[in-house]
């Protein structure tokens, strides 16, 4: 949790504001093509089960997933470069329901040389998604 006395270790912060219209029509143009370029291969279990129960809460949670690597890219000052990609950042929820953040290789270990714990929070709407995230120093 970040207090008074924990902000001084903050190395980033980034946020990010998606339109859910602006996700649906990529995905309906570009379909698994766009879930894998963006998705972790945990990320895209979760969206299929939550597409397959309603569609609108899968392109939610697609949306809230793209802002939520938005907002970890400039957090961490990389924006979409090497070794910064999509599908190496994934926000996956711990068993308490907290979004949590889980890198993949080589992303881990340039972000462990450099920073201390991340946190996210999304948010959705049915036509709008937030995403922040705070980086916190080593």
């Amino acid at each position: 949790m970040l207090t008074p006395e924990t902000a001084g270790h903050i190395a980033g912060l980034g946020v990010d504001i998606s339109r859910v219209d602006r996700i649906q029509r990529v995905h309906d143009k570009y379909g698994d093509k766009f879930l894998e370029r963006v998705l972790g291969a945990e990320e895209i279990v979760v969206f299929h089960r939550r597409w397959q129960r309603d569609p609108r809460r899968g392109i939610r949670f697609l949306a809230t997933r793209f802002a939520a690597k938005e907002a970890f890219s400039k957090a961490v000052g990389l924006g979409m470069r090497m070794p910064m990609a999509w599908s190496r950042m994934q926000t996956l929820n711990q068993p308490s329901g907290k979004p949590g953040v889980v890198l993949s290789e080589p992303l881990r270990t340039w972000y462990d040389q450099r920073f201390g714990p991340a946190h996210v929070s999304i948010t959705d709407e049915h036509d709008m998604v937030v995403a922040f995230v705070v980086v916190e120093r080593l």
